[in-house]
């Protein structure tokens, strides 16, 4: 007998939408907004495109939405330049868009979460501009990093710190008066200048900013750079050049400072005055998962992303001593384990893994494709196999590859355009994503789109996809709908390993199976029970199954 999966009807939501801890096994989707649908024919995705789509996600079986940043920006960093905390931008619509959106979703039984950005501001926010205006000495100075150069007039930075856009960390200011004046730090984009989190003000502010958010209705928040807002005293030299390269080895003077476990201590008691089970997720860049843990202690925050996993080869020995590693680092502190593939910072997996390992994150390669979709699909069943939490990101449940040859004029990661730090080679991943087969910007709305689209995207689309079995998009809904009927799928904090060739992946959980095969060759494994879903064509015969190469097989014993 050959299958490869069973459709799957997706439950309601309501029910779920109430029940406990519900954070720990769910299912998060993450919409980059101005990417994900166009209401007004701009070109630019916004909030009312995305609640036009919320039927979408409900049906696909995501438990909540992450949006990323759609405040008042000049978008310097595509909205992570934050003017102002409590506005939406034009580009993305108003307060009521979101209110609306919120109160859709909540009727779908979908919660929504908000980008924050805490560790730094745009240099038009109000607070900088005074400084700018005010000169030295003003007491808005003190919300940031203002600080004299080095050198005999001040012509040096105060540091050696280096921006992770590349190019010095510190961006000299003109004084009112027209002379040379102090330097300020920005660990970014210089449009972004990092907040002072030692200075009170910082801390009331955004307490005030996570209750005007909560109080919207907001379901939590993830918290961007959460790793960067305390740096170390003083200020002190790193002693090194190509700083990014030490990134996620060592504790630096500007991150994972133990500093930062106080704020979201802090915060924690904001979060937990409103009713609802509100959640923060951390987005922290960690030498560690151990240090990682030290962020979701059950008095901090919920969740924090698995980057070690993200950046973990297809390759079965290695996924397992990371599934590990991270399942024990959880387990001391309580909390789930989170589980990610894609996100708007690095390179789709699908594209990862259709080239060779070892080229990091951001890949401008398109490799074989073919090969990059199958383990994709294989890769994601693995993810949702794992207990706890796991995050899809806009467009990889239909399968979307990078777009690697985007035109240099198009281009607006602004890393891209810095000449060092970081690849930036993001807006392969934030290309829009497909909704028809035909018709402008491919149903994502009718005006075009803001980061062109390649030919050929029609066919990966939602129309193309939908109902269709084998599709992605069917995998995904089918292994959604299987988290939510089978209990032994999502929450805990443990995998029974069992016995498996070279390059395969196998465990249990209750009446459930996962085997993965990271191999090039088909491979033969015990039939485990009835195969519920599997990423690609299987066969069973005499109570054994063929798996193929890059394929995830789901078993289970109940009937």
């Amino acid at each position: 007998m050959s299958q490869q999966h069973s459709a799957i009807a997706p439950a309601p939501h309501s029910a779920e939408a109430k029940r406990s801890d519900w954070w720990r096994d769910a299912v998060i989707y993450q919409v980059y907004p101005r990417s994900f649908a166009d209401s007004n024919g701009d070109g630019m995705g916004d909030l009312e495109g995305v609640r036009s789509r919320l039927p979408y996600l409900r049906d696909l079986g995501v438990d909540a939405v992450w949006l990323s940043p759609f405040y008042a920006s000049p978008q310097a960093d595509a909205g992570y330049d934050v003017a102002d905390y409590r506005a939406v931008d034009p580009m993305f619509g108003n307060l009521l868009d979101a209110d609306a959106l919120i109160r859709d979703a909540r009727e779908l039984g979908l919660r929504i979460i908000v980008d924050l950005v805490p560790n730094h501001s745009s240099d038009q926010h109000e607070w900088f501009k005074r400084a700018l205006r005010e000169g030295p000495g003003s007491p808005l100075r003190e919300r940031y990093h203002f600080r004299p150069g080095k050198g005999e007039n001040g012509e040096l930075p105060p540091n050696d710190w280096e921006s992770i856009f590349g190019g010095p960390a510190w961006t000299r200011v003109t004084e009112p008066d027209g002379t040379p004046g102090e330097w300020y730090l920005h660990l970014f984009a210089s449009e972004q200048p990092d907040f002072n989190w030692d200075h009170p003000a910082v801390g009331d502010e955004f307490r005030s900013i996570l209750r005007f958010w909560l109080d919207m209705g907001v379901d939590g928040f993830r918290i961007d750079v959460a790793h960067g807002l305390v740096k170390a005293p003083g200020l002190p030299d790193l002693g090194a050049h190509d700083q990014l390269k030490l990134l996620g080895n060592d504790v630096m003077p500007f991150f994972d400072q133990d500093g930062v476990h106080e704020i979201y201590r802090q915060w924690r008691h904001v979060l937990d005055e409103y009713a609802g089970e509100r959640i923060f997720v951390a987005e922290a860049w960690t030498p560690t998962v151990e240090r990682t843990a030290n962020y979701v202690r059950p008095d901090e925050l919920h969740q924090a992303f698995n980057f070690q996993y993200l950046s973990t080869a297809w390759d079965a020995e290695e996924l397992r001593a990371c599934v590990d590693r991270t399942l024990e680092a959880m387990r001391p502190v309580g909390a789930p384990a989170t589980w990610v593939l894609s996100n708007h910072d690095v390179t789709r997996h699908a594209t990862r893994f259709a080239n060779p390992p070892g080229l990091g994150t951001q890949i401008r390669l398109a490799g074989d494709r073919e090969l990059g979709l199958r383990r994709a699909r294989a890769a994601s069943l693995l993810m949702l196999a794992l207990p706890g939490s796991a995050y899809v990101y806009q467009g990889e449940e239909l399968g979307l590859p990078d777009v690697v040859d985007l035109p240099d004029e198009v281009r607006q990661d602004p890393a891209y355009f810095r000449g060092a730090g970081q690849d930036g080679f993001r807006d392969g991943c934030r290309v829009p994503i497909p909704w028809t087969r035909e018709g402008s910007s491919y149903g994502f709305g009718g005006g075009g789109s803001w980061l062109p689209q390649p030919a050929g995207w029609g066919e990966l689309s939602v129309e193309a996809q939908q109902g269709v079995p084998g599709s992605t998009l069917e995998l995904y809904r089918a292994a959604l709908a299987a988290r939510r009927e089978h209990p032994d799928l999502g929450a805990g904090e443990a995998v029974e390993w069992l016995r498996a060739p070279e390059g395969v992946l196998a465990f249990r959980r209750g009446e459930f199976v996962c085997v993965a095969n990271t191999g090039g060759e088909s491979v033969t494994t015990p039939a485990y029970g009835r195969v519920l879903l599997a990423s690609g064509e299987v066969t069973e015969a005499d109570g054994e199954t063929k798996v193929p190469a890059d394929t995830t097989v789901w078993f289970t014993t109940r009937l």
